[in-house]
């Protein structure tokens, strides 16, 4: 998918994981937010409008990083889609809570991730 050569040129920051942990720590989280967002669609609440804008862009901001930081290479840029993950993953956590407090507290774990993946794509901005 991506051009592995580019990525292993990069200097890493500190704590950077090995990349065999990315794929099962994602698959563990994407099950975590569907599992949210099912709780989130059935819940009592009427207006749950804000929640799903805010999920929606916020899984829109995830889908992009990817391939703004390992097809273009565009560490800035992608430095920028992640900030604005952190916040609307703030977001979104804030409105299901509200709606479902399991459902909220569901995405504390890929808040935990995201802020990770923040520090890490500003020490690769930093060091590259």
């Amino acid at each position: 998918m991506f051009n592995s050569g580019w990525y292993n040129s990069l200097t890493k920051p500190f704590l950077s994981p090995p990349n065999y942990v990315f794929s099962p720590v994602w698959a563990v989280l994407y099950v975590l937010i569907f599992i949210s967002l099912i709780l989130f669609i059935a819940s009592n609440k009427k207006d749950k409008t804000y929640g799903y804008i805010f999920f929606i862009i916020q899984l829109g901001l995830n889908l992009v990083w990817t391939p703004v930081f390992f097809l273009l290479h565009n560490i800035p840029l992608a430095l920028t889609v992640i900030l604005l993950l952190d916040v609307f993953v703030l977001l979104t956590i804030k409105e299901f809570y509200a709606t479902s407090k399991i459902s909220g507290m569901l995405l504390i774990p890929y808040l935990v991730w995201i802020f990770f993946a923040t520090y890490l794509n500003i020490g690769y901005f930093v060091l590259n």
